[in-house]
């Protein structure tokens, strides 16, 4: 048997092993969609027409899904016997669902139907009050990721400048604001970071071995060549 065949075939696991971890890294970068809110509170006048930053990342199209815009600090109506979920918004069927919203709500919010291919999913709420101060849960029931939920705070302060429209721009620095009530989503990036730098570890070892190995035969040549009668 040659030097060389004897390399490819000793290395040849090394190679497998490195496409393979190469391969799961991306697959976990890629396959995690994430739900990112905003950090910063909203902060509006009465009066004021207001955008609750809500998108997916990476983009991802949301308009065959459940889009749900709740309050969960709001305590259920005690006069309500069914005990049913009442939204801020409810998107469904693509299309919304007027039905199950609140009272105070109709007709004073909005998704952004034609960003929805785009992962958009901030609700525009029209002429804001005091009382619609608080949190707002942005929520996609089945979306196969372990961050599909956020929470944006929502100031509505007298005292604030009147404008036509309040938004926070989608700065990453001050995005994803997961919702405390998803205990996997404060750990969903950290789980895909440690696993990367684990692989990432583990891939260097590889690489280190399978040099170390190369660099051995180089030096004893004469230990992959069979004696000859």
């Amino acid at each position: 048997m040659s030097v060389g065949s004897s390399l490819s075939t000793d290395s040849s696991p090394l190679w497998a092993f490195l496409l393979c971890s190469a391969f799961s890294v991306r697959t976990l970068v890629q396959g995690e969609v994430l739900v990112i809110g905003s950090n910063l509170p909203i902060i509006a006048a009465p009066g004021d027409d207001v955008i609750l930053p809500c998108h997916l990342e990476p983009l991802f199209d949301v308009r065959g899904l459940t889009v749900e815009w709740s309050q969960p600090d709001l305590k259920p109506d005690p006069s309500d016997r069914l005990s049913r979920v009442e939204y801020v918004h409810l998107y469904r069927d693509r299309k919304e669902v007027p039905d199950m919203k609140l009272a105070s709500y109709f007709r004073r919010t909005e998704l952004f139907m034609d960003d929805l291919k785009h992962g958009n999913i901030s609700l525009k709420i029209l002429n804001v009050s005091e009382e619609d101060s608080g949190r707002y849960r942005c929520f996609i029931p089945k979306l196969r990721s372990s961050v599909k939920a956020a929470i944006v705070q929502l100031v509505v302060d007298p005292n604030f400048a009147k404008t036509s429209t309040t938004e926070t721009l989608l700065d990453p620095a001050i995005l994803q604001t997961p919702d405390p009530r998803d205990t996997t989503s404060g750990n969903g990036r950290s789980r895909v970071s440690a696993v990367i730098v684990v692989v990432a570890f583990i891939s260097v070892a590889a690489l280190a071995a399978y040099f170390c190995l190369r660099r051995k035969q180089n030096k004893y040549p004469n230990d992959g060549i069979q004696s000859q009668p």
